[in-house]
């Protein structure tokens, strides 16, 4: 499924829908090029679960993992641009955090979908002539939940 963004605004209700169908454990990943907007979305829906404007929601480039409390209980802002080695993601514990009902935003996480358990959403964002756009693609039975919920 692809959904047009023309407007930040856009982008903003795509969270808003996002973050409205998220559930303990559920995994996203999101890719596009540098300024594609994955922070951008990432913000949109930690908002949406009620991280206060007061806290700062900013890409975890260097410290790789930003926790944050919701109302659907802990939320994970992982950035994985800096790694190169699946043995590295794994070290992370991510995992085992979706296992005990963390939900995960991961920047750059597309490659490593296999260490990061393959169920749940891909957003590849893009922008281009006709604007931004995002790319919506299920991977495995929670994605499907996901993907039917942004329809």
């Amino acid at each position: 499924m692809d959904l047009p963004l023309p407007t930040r605004r856009a982008t903003t209700r795509l969270g808003r829908t996002l973050a409205a169908a998220l559930r303990p454990g559920d995994l996203v990943l999101l890719s596009g090029s540098l300024g594609a907007g994955k922070t951008f979305l990432a913000r949109a829906v930690c908002r949406a679960l009620g991280v206060p404007h007061e806290v700062t929601v900013a890409s975890p480039t260097f410290s790789l993992i930003h926790e944050f409390p919701t109302r659907c209980g802990p939320l994970l802002h992982v950035d994985l641009y800096r790694l190169d080695d699946p043995r590295a993601v794994a070290q992370l514990g991510l995992r085992e955090a979706l296992a005990d009902g963390a939900i995960a935003l991961v920047e750059w996480g597309e490659r490593f979908a296999a260490e990061l358990g393959s169920d749940g959403l891909l957003v590849r964002l893009s922008s281009g002539v006709q604007g931004r756009s995002a790319a919506i693609l299920p991977l495995g039975p929670r994605g499907e939940r996901l993907a039917a919920a942004l329809a």
